[in-house]
């Protein structure tokens, strides 16, 4: 990032104030799950071209039907109409560039098969959306993937500068992509900062409007956290942890926020600490439950 770069904030002016999301979050059978079940010509010349296509080659054994009738869906329904290359791989998911609805997207497919699921768990229970979630893989990951959504929405109804959600299906989540003509943007810790009082700055108050609107990222870091050029602007990512304040170990997960992200900034040469962090965060109390 060269000198004088910008970290501007969205402007809370333009945002809605946020709920507190008590839905019910289903996790039953969707109309992915159906057409996997029906596998018609369609459905299945759709399947053959995804698995021969060379960026899903080396991952057809993590996909099932459902997942690439998930895929399918989602091109019915016109939110994606091209797919691209990785953008980036993982234990949980791997994401995808697209083309969409006359834009660019990624696309998130989380591994039913996750290795970590049980991780998962530990994030799922407590959250009131998510009571009386079954064990199986197939639902803690279905409900994860839709938590992501529903998390996004609230973020960027927060104020907080996040990748737009656009649809999800089963175990897929299309959403806004953050990049250029070079490539993905890339993660905080990536990039030399110019002006890193400004970025820390910016850094505290998203968490403070997602602390604000009931939420807490729970893996929040240089890795979270890119820069997108075309708008001079800090983005978090990686929301499908987040957790409401009302998660028994929110206040575990918001502590450990505040150390990574203080400890990054210390390394940048600010005289800032976890402690000072915390107190800005959660100053005022939140209050996601109001209207």
């Amino acid at each position: 990032m060269g000198q004088g770069t910008e970290f501007g904030l969205v402007d809370l002016e333009e945002v809605d104030t946020p709920g507190d999301e008590w839905e019910e979050i289903d996790v039953s059978d969707t109309e992915a799950d159906r057409i996997a079940r029906k596998r018609d010509r369609e459905f299945e010349q759709f399947e053959e071209r995804i698995k021969d296509a060379d960026q899903f080659k080396v991952e057809q054994s993590v996909f099932d039907d459902a997942t690439f009738a998930a895929l399918y869906k989602l091109v019915q329904d016109g939110h994606v109409e091209a797919f691209g290359g990785p953008l980036s791989t993982g234990k949980e998911a791997n994401v995808y560039h697209a083309l969409g609805d006359d834009r660019e997207v990624a696309v998130k497919i989380y591994r039913i098969n996750a290795s970590n699921f049980r991780q998962m768990r530990d994030y799922l229970e407590g959250d009131p959306r998510f009571e009386g979630l079954g064990g199986q893989k197939k639902d803690v990951v279905l409900a994860w993937t839709k938590k992501e959504l529903a998390n996004l929405r609230r973020a960027k109804a927060a104020g907080v500068r996040v990748p737009e959600p656009i649809a999800t299906e089963r175990n897929v989540l299309v959403m806004e992509y953050i990049g250029s003509e070079d490539g993905r943007a890339k993660r905080l810790g990536e990039v030399h900062i110019e002006n890193p009082q400004t970025a820390y700055e910016v850094m505290r108050e998203y968490m403070r409007r997602l602390y604000s609107a009931g939420l807490i990222h729970g893996d929040l870091s240089e890795y979270n956290v890119v820069f997108d050029e075309d708008e001079g602007q800090l983005v978090f990512i990686d929301l499908g942890q987040a957790v409401t304040v009302h998660h028994p170990n929110s206040r575990e997960f918001l502590e450990r926020d505040c150390r990574n992200v203080a400890s990054f900034f210390s390394r940048q040469g600010l005289d800032v600490s976890e402690d000072e962090l915390l107190e800005f965060v959660t100053s005022p109390e939140p209050d996601p439950s109001r209207d």
